[in-house]
């Protein structure tokens, strides 16, 4: 089964981090990442860029509506993602547990939809 974990953070806060814990703290998702890899599951992540870099599309009677930053205004912002290939729930809740991001903000995780590709 494939899972999105999503990483929310409050980008506020990252903001306070002192540079040294920040190194640290990207220490951790690297090695998260590795670990993820070495076991096979790991399908793709990325982080992403601050949400003021962000474009939201809508379309309303068939006109294209931009707006810059994200589509809502909320306390923890989408920070990053991982695609994982795991067996079932329990095993993607035991990968959430150990992101970095599960210790400040929460990770979401989603099972992937599956569509016949024939």
């Amino acid at each position: 089964m494939q899972y999105l974990l999503t990483i929310y953070i409050d980008e506020s806060a990252v903001d306070a981090v002192p540079p040294e814990q920040g190194v640290k703290v990207t220490e951790a998702y690297e090695a998260l990442t590795a670990e993820l890899k070495q076991s096979g599951v790991f399908l793709g992540g990325e982080g992403l860029q601050r949400t003021s870099t962000a474009t939201t599309v809508r379309v309303r009677d068939g006109e294209p509506l931009l707006t810059d930053g994200p589509f809502a205004e909320t306390r923890e912002q989408l920070g990053g993602y991982y695609l994982l290939n795991v067996a079932d729930l329990d095993e993607a809740i035991a990968w959430a547990k150990k992101c970095p991001g599960a210790r400040t903000g929460k990770i979401e995780l989603r099972p992937v939809m599956e569509f016949d590709q024939g």
